[in-house]
């Protein structure tokens, strides 16, 4: 009898559903070869959901959410949302997604695919080959601290402004996404880079002091230490002295966006949002492009990455997951390319046949 899973669809916005249409396909294909079913509810956040609701995240979406298995975001955000107030626009509702799921570690892969090492802007000698894991605590540092905001009377006499926002960490939030890293690190080559700001900064002392600590009970895996400033050179200079990348919520944000663009195009990456227990979410690194939402110019390789992500960290299915990842390889050993990846001697295809595409491989 078949393995049966419960899976949220967050299409989002822009692009997201039509990246969304192909992944489902992908994964019900690859479920029938795996002896997995799944069920899938549809729920609105972002752009959609405040259209429909007037709220990015509505009680109806969290609810679902936590009732799942897994969540598979597509994109959130756009044009016609800019302008609205920090609290209603659609990046709120995936911050409040995360915050309610209590998602506290963020996986984002940074692989060089042998068939794309040329899309890379750096030179082939210094990209071919690298494999690198960026671990980034997502519900602490300064994103989330407090006090914050905009103040009046920033200068002592009644007038200007003063923007505050407070880095803080507390040691319990290390350790725990410590304890990620170290353990993702230990499934990779044993090598794990701290990476934080210890110089200058009080809460990144405490960082380096709690991550050493943990080091001792994770004696298979090398440990060492960056400053934020020097690992952003060191990724561009020599990125393939990386394996395993920890860091805080700010420098995690930064840092993983310039590891992804190593690879050349940052829609074919995915990444995994997890917590201590319950529902992972699982998501593509690119945006929701508006400017090419509903022209089926699409790459929808990242979201089918995500879905593997999510086959691997949330559901525990290893096997299926390497499937669909050998089927991403497979098509573009074949050639196939959407526009983003394209290259003089490739098939330019737009996002339903690089679907059909990958059907294709997973057959």
């Amino acid at each position: 009898m078949a393995q049966t899973y419960n899976i949220t669809l967050l299409p989002g916005d822009g692009i997201g559903p039509e990246i969304m249409a192909v992944t489902v396909k992908v994964l019900e294909a690859v479920g029938q070869r795996c002896d997995l079913a799944f069920t899938f509810t549809e729920a609105l956040i972002g752009g959609s959901a405040i259209d429909a609701t007037g709220n990015p995240l509505p009680d109806e979406t969290l609810t679902t959410c936590r009732q799942s298995d897994a969540v598979l975001l597509a994109a959130i955000g756009g044009y016609k949302w800019d302008t609205l107030p920090r609290h209603q626009r659609p990046e709120t509702g995936l911050l409040g997604l995360r915050a309610g799921l209590e998602l506290f570690a963020n996986l984002r892969p940074a692989t060089i695919l042998p068939q794309l090492v040329d899309a890379s802007s750096l030179k082939r000698e210094l990209v071919e080959g690298v494999d690198i894991m960026v671990v980034r605590e997502l519900t602490g540092g300064i994103y989330f601290g407090q006090p914050r905001g905009i103040f009046d009377g920033a200068n002592g006499d009644g007038g200007g402004q003063r923007g505050v926002n407070t880095m803080a960490y507390t040691d319990t939030e290390v350790d725990r996404i410590g304890r990620v890293a170290f353990e993702t690190a230990q499934k990779r080559q044993g090598r794990l880079c701290s990476v934080d700001k210890a110089n200058v900064l009080e809460v990144s002392q405490l960082w380096r002091d709690r991550i050493t600590a943990l080091a001792s009970d994770y004696t298979d895996v090398e440990l060492s230490h960056l400053y934020v400033d020097n690992a952003a050179m060191q990724l561009v200079r020599q990125p393939k002295q990386f394996d395993t990348i920890v860091t805080g919520n700010l420098f995690g944000d930064i840092l993983s966006d310039a590891a992804a663009m190593l690879t050349g195009s940052i829609g074919m990456l995915p990444s995994a949002s997890l917590g201590a227990s319950g529902p992972g979410v699982f998501e593509p690194v690119h945006g929701s492009a508006p400017d090419i939402a509903g022209q089926d110019k699409a790459n929808p390789i990242a979201q089918v990455l995500s879905a593997a992500m999510m086959l691997r960290y949330g559901l525990n299915q290893p096997i299926a997951a390497k499937k669909i990842e050998q089927a991403v390889l497979s098509t573009l050993d074949r050639g196939y390319r959407t526009g983003d990846i394209w290259s003089e001697g490739t098939t330019s295809v737009g996002c339903e046949a690089m679907g059909e595409a990958l059907l294709a491989a997973l057959a």
